[in-house]
């Protein structure tokens, strides 16, 4: 490529990404950071991401942006008490570099040790009341968003857990709409080249539906740490007699990630997503029994003449031998880490173990409205598997009307 489309952006930490733009501005490299209400889990953070990625992507067609990368911070559903989980960087759970290939990004604790002042903050809040397909604009806080101006004037907030941060200007924007309209927001109106962007979930993709392209090329970014695919792919050859060159699920590098390609066997065993805990209350009608669920398997593997079933599961111990007993017949097995592996690849990465395990299969079966088994088939869609071994899901016992997934299907 040629370097007059190359912006070379020396970070302050003497670092440097390399921007490829159209062209390149003069006045400096901009970063962009987000946030996302403190309650959401671990994989809707993941969609909030591609969301956020997907900006920037945008303003780099105008400007060079860079992405910084909030630390992971415990979440409710971490319960690992014993186990270190505050400030993660996100290379604990995946590839920077892979990332950093759809657009540029730098781990936030990385950006503080020479940066540590927010320029400004665009507090995203919704809009009251919907008139226009797209609305944006400052207006009054309509909660408490917790940011308190000092006797100085800086905006102070817990930023992470990096109690030295704080912003210069402080505001609530009521934002509807899709990425382009933050984007000639930001362009436009912003001063300063260090913003954050909390409660970002509150975008939306842009022209989020079956034909776009562009979410998928973020979401093929996302490749997982090595370290957790290598742990994964080791369980798979020891008890589900799963690798990759005969499951043909070699994960190309990402720039070869442009064909569509629907090879994928995957492995001689079916993978299982029995969502249960707090979904139980909020989903129940939607979810089967663990008796229900294990005769529709079994049924599966007659049909498909498998022996081995992979459980992925945030339900008990005692819910999962129930599982298990139903399908004395055949072999079934989880994934539990040891209290090392634990202490490694914390609980965001045995859930990203899990996923991996779970995607090579030979066939996939999710839990209603999850996201993790969201997260699965679109990792099973990049691997190359057929949509029907990947867009079903468990039915509720009493469920009249079972409606299965849409095929979300990847877009080159």
């Amino acid at each position: 490529m040629s370097s007059q489309f190359n912006c070379v952006c020396v970070l302050p930490d003497n670092q440097y990404v390399v921007i490829r733009l159209p062209f390149c501005k003069s006045h400096g490299t901009g970063f962009l950071l987000y946030d996302v209400n403190p309650g959401e889990g671990f994989n809707l953070r993941r969609d909030v991401y591609m969301r956020v990625a997907n900006l920037v992507y945008l303003m780099n067609q105008e400007e060079p942006w860079v992405l910084v990368l909030p630390p992971w911070n415990r979440m409710w559903h971490w319960r690992s008490r014993d186990v270190e989980q505050e400030r993660l960087k996100w290379s604990t759970f995946f590839d920077i570099e892979s990332l950093g290939k759809h657009v540029p990004v730098i781990e936030f604790e990385d950006y503080l040790k020479r940066k540590q002042v927010i320029d400004e903050v665009y507090y995203l809040q919704g809009v009251k009341e919907i008139t226009d397909w797209e609305t944006i604009k400052i207006e009054d806080c309509q909660t408490d968003t917790r940011f308190l101006q000092d006797s100085d004037g800086k905006w102070r907030h817990m930023y992470f857990g990096f109690e030295e941060v704080y912003a210069e200007k402080f505001t609530c924007l009521s934002f509807f709409g899709q990425l382009d309209l933050m984007k000639s927001f930001l362009i436009g109106n912003t001063t300063g080249k260090f913003v954050f962007t909390p409660r970002a979930e509150n975008l939306l993709h842009a022209d989020y539906g079956e034909h776009n392209a562009l979410f998928w090329k973020a979401r093929r970014s996302m490749v997982y740490a090595k370290p957790l695919r290598d742990v994964g792919d080791l369980f798979r050859k020891e008890h589900l007699d799963s690798e990759d060159e005969a499951d043909k699920t070699v994960l190309k590098d990402w720039a070869a990630l442009q064909k569509d390609s629907r090879k994928a066997i995957g492995g001689p065993y079916i993978a299982v997503h029995l969502r249960r805990g707090d979904h139980l209350h909020v989903r129940g009608r939607e979810l089967p029994s663990m008796k229900q669920a294990a005769e529709h398997v079994k049924k599966l593997l007659k049909k498909m003449a498998l022996r081995k079933v992979f459980v992925a599961t945030d339900g008990s111990k005692s819910e999962y031998e129930e599982f298990k007993s139903h399908l004395k017949d055949f072999q079934v097995c989880r994934f539990e880490p040891t209290p090392e592996e634990l202490k490694t690849y914390k609980d965001g990465g045995v859930a990203i173990i899990d996923q991996w395990i779970a995607c090579h299969a030979r066939y996939f079966i999710g839990s209603s409205a999850s996201t993790v088994s969201f997260r699965i088939r679109e990792d099973r869609e990049i691997l190359g598997f057929e949509p029907s071994t990947s867009f079903n899901r468990f039915c509720g016992d009493d469920e009249s009307d079972c409606e299965q997934p849409a095929h979300w299907t990847i877009v080159y």
